[in-house]
């Protein structure tokens, strides 16, 4: 019956450092339009489940870049934007700071850019010290790598979803999730309107995803619903314009991130543990494999 936020944390959870909130973490800045701090506070309520540390801070990550897409086109931009979302001391923030640097140095080569990125972060044990498989190992789902490979997608496709997916993917590693950050992202710069048809016109409007009742379009809906809870929420307002259309004003934000944690150096537990009666609350399913 362990709770959050101990549920997350490293003394319980061998995967506090692992990509769980990360490739999880874009409705955060989804319906956080220009409201980075609103994406903070929602990893410190989720993130924690799963995460701790650089585990946490990729899935703040991840949210505080969605929320600057609305209003900055620029990659390098975005991802500078989602760097003030985490403490600057944490081994994050040093990735991607790096993967920034090898950008600048090799604008035109991301594979060399790849190739320091993996010297550091993948067979580097100093960065893999809370790697869930050992530090060795092949296998590599540590937030930080995995955070680089969506920049690199971000800053080396230029804009271009066909090459931010493709470049994301090609790194390797959790080349499923990588991408899709990196292309939710840029798909949030250009919206619907712009996206190259073949993304959306095939894009099925009537089934539900898998453990939802939300279909795409109701999903849209519940997604626009929040964000503008959460502006009215943050002191802005929604006003209407000489012709009707709704225009959105949004205070400015200057990213709050929270204190720096390390898995392999964590703070205390909050011994946080669930209550018999929300322990009734919850279901599992167990999958079963069925002999034929």
């Amino acid at each position: 019956g362990i709770a959050p936020p101990d549920s997350g944390h490293p003394r319980f959870n061998k995967h506090a450092d692992d990509i769980d909130y990360q490739i999880e973490a874009d409705y955060s800045g989804l319906i956080a339009p220009g409201l980075p701090n609103l994406a903070l506070e929602l990893g410190e309520k989720f993130g924690r489940m799963m995460n701790y540390g650089d585990g946490l801070y990729g899935g703040q990550f991840v949210g505080g870049m969605y929320a600057t897409a609305f209003f900055e086109d620029d990659p390098a931009k975005i991802v500078e934007a989602g760097l003030k979302c985490i403490p600057a001391g944490s081994q994050y923030a040093e990735c991607i700071r790096d993967t920034l640097r090898w950008y600048r140095q090799y604008p035109d080569d991301w594979q060399q850019t790849w190739r320091k990125i993996n010297a550091k972060y993948h067979t580097n044990p100093a960065y893999r010290r809370f790697s869930c498989r050992g530090p060795h190992s092949p296998f590599n789902i540590d937030a930080k790598i995995n955070g680089a490979y969506i920049v690199m997608g971000l800053l080396y496709g230029r804009g271009d979803m066909d090459q931010t997916i493709i470049i994301a993917t090609r790194c390797g590693q959790d080349s499923d999730c990588n991408p899709s950050n990196a292309g939710g992202i840029l798909g949030t710069v250009l919206g619907r309107a712009r996206l190259p048809k073949k993304f959306t016109s095939a894009l099925d409007t009537t089934g539900v995803f898998s453990h939802t009742a939300y279909s795409f379009p109701k999903l849209v809906k519940v997604c626009e619903q929040l964000a503008r809870q959460a502006v009215m929420r943050a002191g802005g307002r929604i006003e209407t314009d000489a012709n009707g259309n709704e225009v959105f004003v949004i205070p400015v934000q200057d990213p709050q991130p929270g204190r720096l944690q390390q898995c392999w150096r964590p703070g205390p537990i909050a011994n946080s543990r669930f209550a018999p009666e929300e322990r009734k609350q919850i279901q599992t399913e167990v999958p079963v494999k069925r002999a034929r």
